[in-house]
């Protein structure tokens, strides 16, 4: 499944375990991802769906693209959008996908990479397979993830981060049972490439079957991991977990998550997400592509938008502007 990896983990530097007398964090609980559509009609799970946002914050919402096989002319994207408000972390494990912006920005991430598009004041963003794929079909394997700005942050001028594969900080456990991908924040001491300017820390594990990791996590961050192949446990209490469930995390200073011994014959390790952040703890107002403070600033960004404040969409384009994008709902406070 994962284009980044290496033949033998041990060669790695190795993530020291926590120290004795460090609390470990309970599983508070877990929840399944609903499966859905989006965009042009490719298959996603909300991977946060029904868990509340104060066990997730800074993080917004998180999208399993796929894991699909395309046949020839079926691979799909999204129509061209507005963002304000809000980060996307879009990491590619499979396929390819080209991004473009009103402001310009924009490129193509292949499998392993990752594409950190800070919105900020806002802008028109599409993601489209390149036309190759759509001719030839292929797999297509992702995940999208938003990640809230403190409200200092919200109108910064947009920004873009393009992080190859090969940049992301590759690590160990001790026993060499798991593969950690660090693509943004730090675990014992090792940085990922990713810059963020909500703290946080998003790793990609392969645990190998009936391998256990236990790693130390930053106490002033909140803690979720999602499975999106295999099965396994998470805590001490080995809480069972399989693809397509999130695990939320109590307090504490480390976690652990197990592979089952047992795998299927086409997910032979356990793929897990672990994210951490450091809440930001202000209001939310939250509707469809916008991410801001107050219900009044969720009504300026549509204003923004209707005006064509956030930008236009460049003239050779030929996508159509939707707002039925990402988590359209009623705004909370």
């Amino acid at each position: 499944m994962p284009a980044v990896t290496v033949e033998n983990p041990l060669t790695l530097p190795r993530v020291a375990e926590p120290g004795q007398g460090t609390v470990a964090r309970k599983v508070l609980g877990v929840v399944d991802a609903p499966a859905g559509f989006e965009g042009e009609g490719f298959p996603v799970r909300r991977a946060f769906a029904g868990i509340k946002y104060q066990y997730l914050d800074p993080f917004i919402m998180m999208d399993q693209m796929g894991e699909v096989e395309y046949a020839p002319g079926e691979p799909k994207g999204t129509p061209w959008h507005p963002h304000r408000g809000f980060e996307t972390v879009t990491y590619l494990i499979d396929g390819t996908f080209v991004h473009q912006d009103s402001h310009g920005g924009g490129g193509v991430i292949n499998g392993g990479d990752t594409q950190w598009m800070t919105a900020g004041s806002g802008l028109l963003h599409i993601e489209a397979p390149p036309e190759s794929l759509v001719v030839s079909g292929g797999l297509f394997h992702g995940l999208q993830l938003w990640v809230n700005l403190p409200a200092s942050d919200k109108m910064m001028p947009p920004r873009y981060q393009d992080i190859g594969g090969g940049s992301v900080q590759l690590l160990s456990t001790p026993d060499g049972g798991g593969l950690l991908r660090v693509i943004a924040g730090e675990l014992d001491g090792h940085k990922g490439p990713g810059i963020t300017h909500t703290p946080i820390t998003m790793i990609h594990a392969t645990v190998t079957p009936g391998a256990q990791i236990t790693l130390p996590w930053r106490e002033d961050f909140n803690a979720l991991a999602y499975v999106m192949a295999g099965r396994g446990t998470v805590g001490a209490e080995r809480r069972p977990v399989q693809t397509g469930q999130t695990a939320v995390f109590g307090e504490g200073g480390s976690l652990t998550v197990r592979a089952d011994e047992s795998q299927d014959s086409h997910t032979p390790d356990l793929e897990i997400v672990l994210l951490g952040g450091r809440p930001i703890r202000e209001p939310m107002a939250h509707y469809g592509p916008f991410v801001m403070n107050t219900r009044a600033e969720l009504q300026q960004a549509f204003d923004d938008f209707q005006a064509g404040r956030l930008g236009v969409i460049p003239a050779a384009a030929h996508a159509h502007t939707g707002l039925g994008h990402r988590g359209a709902g009623p705004a909370e406070d």
